[in-house]
């Protein structure tokens, strides 16, 4: 038996499984199941304890990228495996958004927003995307696919990661000593980590500080990763000019929280790259049916490595 839950478009979803799998049995919570009929678990975010009986689960599978969240539940076996999703239309949505916020930065939208706000008239020397310097955070399945679209495009652009990843175009920076470099020559910072115990934090005061005066944060990995009070700081004092944000310590952002209302932010709900039904279901179907044929799915999180 699969067993799904999603606090949205939950019954969408086990349509299309049930579809894709029509001699499987797929419910839908919150459909009462017998716990330990349950052979594989697709979900999102559920509620505590949903694992809980679940004595015969082979593999849980995640309806998005980030399982920082499944990681750290304590109604989970960790011997068992964990497959998130590789891509599944999220990685064309993320350059979507980072280039939205590139070019707000590079075209100066956010000083001419300013300027409309005071009936200013005030033509600003333009800036060429050879000339905008991107830094990107994370060069996996989607941040490498977002790192070489950017340079394609003509920007010059480095990524950096905790490996090292040999892309077209793209400058390679990678560890803790690859970092101060990389943030340095960031004209545009573009975080697209996962979270894990290492990328939690990262973005704090004294690294925020390395980016050069008048650079921009594009913030779409983790809220965690992203010392919020620094950054205000950061962009009080003009050090930073403007930060894109899509994710956030706390979510939802408390009403009253200052990056509401600051001038030189622009806040998103989360949605950067959103789970799309369909291709996130033909994925998991093929990495069930690889599992079941004893091959290795895409997507397998590796538990000592955090993604």
């Amino acid at each position: 038996m699969i067993y799904l839950y999603s606090a949205q478009d939950g019954e969408h979803y086990r349509q299309l499984l049930q579809q894709a799998l029509p001699q499987q049995p797929v419910c839908c919570w919150p459909q009462p199941v017998e716990a330990a009929q349950v052979q594989y678990a697709v979900v999102w975010n559920p509620p505590a304890g949903f694992f809980a009986g679940m004595t015969q689960l082979q593999a849980v599978f995640v309806l998005g990228a980030g399982v920082d969240r499944i990681l750290r539940r304590d109604d989970l076996d960790p011997a068992l495996p964990v497959i998130r999703l590789t891509d599944a239309g999220m990685a064309q949505q993320m350059l979507e958004y980072v280039l939205y916020g590139v070019l707000h930065v590079q075209r100066r939208m956010d000083q001419y927003q300013r300027q409309q706000q005071h009936r200013q008239w005030q033509p600003v020397a333009a800036t060429t995307a050879g000339q905008t310097r991107i830094g990107v955070l994370g060069l996996g399945e989607i941040g490498g696919k977002v790192a070489q679209a950017l340079a394609a495009m003509g920007y010059d652009v480095a990524g950096w990661s905790r490996q090292g990843r040999q892309l077209p175009g793209v400058a390679d920076y990678i560890g803790e000593q690859g970092l101060s470099p990389l943030l340095a020559r960031s004209d545009i910072l573009v975080n697209l980590l996962p979270a894990t115990a290492q990328t939690r934090g990262l973005l704090d005061g004294q690294r925020l500080r390395q980016l050069p005066r008048g650079a921009a944060l594009i913030n779409a990995g983790r809220g965690e990763q992203v010392d919020e009070a620094a950054l205000l700081g950061m962009l009080d004092s003009g050090h930073l000019r403007f930060a894109m944000l899509d994710v956030f310590a706390v979510e939802p952002l408390d009403s009253v929280h200052p990056l509401w209302r600051h001038p030189a932010v622009l806040l998103t709900p989360h949605i950067a790259a959103m789970t799309l039904a369909e291709p996130a279901v033909a994925q998991i179907v093929a990495n069930l049916q690889a599992l079941q044929q004893g091959e290795p799915p895409q997507g397998l999180v590796l538990r000592q490595r955090g993604y």
